[in-house]
């Protein structure tokens, strides 16, 4: 690994938020996967050890890509009232990105566990995020997915028939990404 930044993109892999269906119809509601279109991650390198990363999303990038469960699949129309009423969730306009940053970051059996703050709706919290490196031969692939409370960070997860069906309050987001030799 190099002693260089540095510098991931959705060219490099893909950033996602999974979600979960609650309330007294959730069988009637998707698991849905969404996709931030537009985002970056860098990652300082001093001593042969990555030092410090970063990692911003624009919220208003976000796709919906697909939804699982439900009575009837999700449609190309409903996908985009989806991603409307998450965008409205997230107050897209005045918080429009969302970001990670860490500064303390320990090797571990695995890869590394990067210690810092991430800031979602104007709110920051400290998060924990172990991240999975393999060497593939003619690069280096990682991952991770870590589990975050939407309400933790003011953000009130959608719902229709008064709460009885409803975004679950835990997403995962889930990163992967490739980087060359």
């Amino acid at each position: 690994m190099s002693e260089s930044n540095w510098i991931l993109s959705p060219d490099n892999g893909e950033l996602r938020i999974l979600t979960g269906v609650d309330g007294r119809a959730a069988k009637m509601g998707h698991r849905l996967t969404i996709a931030m279109q537009t985002w970056q991650a860098t990652v300082r390198w001093a001593g042969g050890k990555p030092a410090s990363a970063e990692l911003t999303a624009q919220v208003d990038s976000l796709t919906v890509l697909s939804g699982e469960g439900g009575l009837t699949p999700l449609s190309g129309p409903e996908k985009g009232v989806v991603r409307s009423n998450a965008l409205k969730s997230l107050d897209a306009k005045k918080y429009p990105e969302i970001r990670f940053a860490a500064d303390d970051i320990a090797e571990t059996a695995t890869g590394y566990r990067m210690t810092g703050t991430v800031e979602i709706h104007g709110t920051s919290r400290p998060q924990a995020v172990d991240v999975t490196v393999t060497d593939t031969g003619d690069g280096v692939a990682l991952s991770a997915q870590v589990q975050l409370t939407q309400s933790d960070f003011g953000v009130k997860p959608y719902s229709l028939f008064m709460g009885s069906l409803k975004v679950a309050d835990a997403v995962t987001i889930d990163f992967s990404a490739t980087r060359p030799k």
